[in-house]
């Protein structure tokens, strides 16, 4: 910092926007960062906010454009950020990766928004990152390490909030076909519209995105076949408000794997997963997901008389039946009642829909800003699980009627959150943000057969809670900043509580809560931009289990304390060069036994070099991340590892009737490190740990064409 202080100032007379996904209190602020095209903050590929007042990081379209493969998706992108560690085991893209972890914090500990609307599993607020937004329709992401104010909404502020922003149609028309194919027979077919302004004085836009996708993994019979639809309208309706559409439509096929024990991937190789046997419980034929999805909203924005008004009406749904043999490891022999060589295996449908509202009201108020609102949500979901005879087709009776059944419910889950925020404007340089939101659930289950009791079930449970934050920002100079921030966040109860035969046992039982401290700073120039914080959390509430008398309850018992340090940077050495590097030491540990926690790397790095100067852009960039452990108890010891990615692109234009013509190629995983990278789970017969490990080197090449 104390080199970027002294260095020279590169820009100091342009302004700056809010990008945040989450933020609806960031006051803008002049000259803290620029807009040229040869600046620092358009080359970076992540960088912190001058704005926020949390721990935040950007990660820019030229980045996601030009670095993450056309199969990825934004589990791939935020894998470079720091604090974060993710590896999709079957290639970028083609699998959900079973550990994403931000600062320890878990995949269901931290929301993840799509143009500022929360969505997730309800059962336990996970993520299926395969089956909604595409790389190819990704604008940016915006990663909010710490609850945020109260108008950060979503049912697991708890940890963060990872805010996917979708493309923004361009004011100019053009068609861009695109083609891509790699390693595992990848291929990519798809193209983008832009319609332009239809009315040159201010008319509508609209961006529209078609893709097809097909691979056959790294992993081996792990292939996938996904399409997606994605479309946004924006329609000005007078000067001052703009009415927009949002959309898409995901169909997913896939054969997925539930891991590989140790023994298996020395007998036959890393990437062992399913097999083309149709005797065995891992044919992958017998494990396969089709699974498809939509998400939908229709958002006002209004500014008028120091008033403005935001308000997205939105609908979202996942519908997935899923198939996989009773133990594709084979510590189950076979045998059914049909047979004692038929293949067991299981049939399953996990369906829920979504509906809700999030409005939000800004008003000049005294010395600063008022902002109020709330969110509604709205969630149905419907699961079942039955015993099938996978050689017999998964006939529905393959069992005896009693055994055939392993669940089938009806769940609900109602959301209201409405928060109430002040910022008062101390000076032109600083302001503190004051507020509260109020935090009302209600889960209620319907189940003939109870998941792991198997028994009938009719309950219902409301929680509610207070959350109270404050934060200070200040810039100290037209291109130094700094913040400072306490904050609750919280975590709703998980379906799980209700698994039990006397869920009112548990009645007394609380949300898990976090109280996050964190301290922060941000510089801002043509060539330099510095961002670094520090930050203390204590994780309250924990909820444990006990059985007692064949009965399981659940309360609140001790937490964990996440504390560390980040840092990220980039700097313009000239002549198109620009080297980057983010960092971070992060310790997760039990308040209790201070053990640390399952998945909570010790530190984690990036380093790159990258080169952008007129048609021709190259990147090296390497991610390290350190020692963790994969279960609880400081069991299941991962070592350290590092990926290295290389990007080339080059763009052809004035091309007669064509505006461009790009190709890229991008080599994942360049030095071919294929380490044991995660605990994907243990066997159900004898509880044999099984792995996924990082998938070898790959390539894609893209080429496409802009008209």
């Amino acid at each position: 910092m104390a080199a970027a202080l002294a260095s020279p100032v590169w820009a100091g007379d342009t302004t700056t926007t809010d990008n945040s996904a989450s933020s609806a209190t960031a006051k803008s602020l002049d000259a803290v960062q620029v807009t040229g095209t040869d600046t620092i903050g358009n080359i970076a590929p992540t960088q912190g906010s001058a704005i926020a007042t949390q721990p935040q990081t950007t990660i820019s379209s030229l980045f996601l454009r030009k670095n993450v493969p056309p199969t990825g998706d934004y589990t791939d992108a935020i894998s470079i950020s720091p604090s974060v560690s993710t590896v999709a085991p079957n290639g970028p893209g083609l699998m959900e990766a079973p550990v994403v972890s931000m600062r320890g914090f878990q995949d269901g500990e931290y929301n993840v928004t799509f143009d500022g609307i929360p969505w997730g599993d309800p059962n336990d607020f996970t993520h299926h990152s395969t089956s909604y937004i595409t790389n190819e329709t990704t604008g940016s992401i915006v990663i909010d390490r710490g609850p945020g104010t109260a108008s950060t909404l979503g049912n697991a502020t708890f940890g963060g909030t990872v805010g996917v922003n979708t493309l923004t149609p361009s004011d100019h028309f053009s068609i861009e076909p695109y083609l891509s194919f790699g390693s595992w027979s990848t291929e990519v077919q798809g193209a983008t519209f832009n319609t332009g302004r239809i009315d040159q004085t201010g008319g509508t836009t609209a961006v529209i995105n078609v893709q097809n996708s097909d691979s056959d993994g790294y992993l081996t019979f792990a292939g996938q076949r996904r399409q997606t639809v994605f479309a946004k309208v924006e329609q000005p309706l007078g000067e001052n408000t703009t009415l927009t559409f949002g959309g898409m439509y995901n169909n997913l096929t896939q054969y997925v794997p539930f891991g590989a024990t140790a023994a298996q991937i020395q007998q036959h190789g890393r990437n062992y997963a399913l097999s083309d046997d149709p005797t065995s419980q891992n044919y992958y034929r017998y494990n396969k997901d089709d699974i498809n999805t939509y998400l939908g909203y229709l958002g006002l924005h209004s500014e008028f008389s120091g008033w403005t008004i935001d308000n997205k009406v939105y609908t979202l749904a996942y519908n997935h039946f899923g198939y996989n043999g009773e133990d594709p490891n084979g510590e189950t022999p076979n045998g059914t009642v049909y047979g004692p060589d038929n293949v067991p295996g299981q049939r399953m449908r996990n369906w829920y829909r979504s509906w809700g509202d999030i409005f939000r009201l800004t008003k000049d108020l005294g010395p600063g800003e008022i902002h109020t609102g709330f969110w509604y949500d709205d969630q149905d979901n419907l699961r079942w699980l039955n015993e099938v005879d996978a050689t017999l087709n998964g006939a529905p009776n393959a069992v005896p009627a009693s055994a055939a059944v392993d669940r089938n419910m009806t769940d609900t889950l109602k959301t209201f959150q409405p928060y109430l925020e002040y910022q008062w404007n101390i000076t032109d340089a600083g302001y503190l943000v004051g507020d509260v939101k109020y935090v009302d659930f209600k889960r209620t289950i319907d189940a003939t057969v109870n998941q792991k009791t198997l028994d009938p079930l009719n309950y219902s449970k409301d929680w509610s809670k207070v959350l109270p934050s404050a934060a200070l920002h200040w810039q100290f100079t037209s291109n130094w900043t700094a913040y400072v921030q306490w904050a609750k966040g919280f975590l709703a109860p998980n379906l799980n509580t209700f698994y039990t035969t006397a869920p009112q046992e548990s009645g007394g039982l609380q949300p898990q809560q976090t109280i996050n401290r964190q301290l922060g700073t941000n510089w801002n120039d043509d060539r330099l931009t510095l961002s670094a914080d520090v930050y203390y959390i204590n994780f309250n509430n924990k909820i444990e289990s006990r059985k007692v008398g064949g009965i399981t309850t659940f309360f609140n018992q001790g937490g964990a304390i996440y504390k560390g340090f980040e840092m990220e940077g980039s700097y313009l050495l000239g002549a198109g060069f620009s080297v980057y590097a983010n960092g971070s030491l992060n310790r997760a540990t039990d308040s209790t036994t201070n053990q640390w926690l399952p998945n909570a790397p010790s530190k984690t790095a990036a380093l790159g070099v990258i080169y952008n100067q007129g048609p021709l852009y190259l990147s090296l960039i390497d991610k390290f991340v350190g020692y963790r452990y994969g279960d609880t108890g400081q069991t299941q010891p991962l070592g350290g590892y590092a990926i290295t990615n290389f990007a080339a692109n080059y763009a052809f234009t004035d091309m007669a009737d064509l505006k461009e013509i790009r190709v890229g190629l991008q080599v994942s995983n360049l030095f071919d490190n294929k380490s044991i990278n995660a605990l994907a789970g243990y066997t159900a017969q004898l509880g044999t740990p099984l792995y996924f490990t990082i998938p070898e080197r790959s390539y894609m090449v893209t080429f496409s064409a802009k008209f």
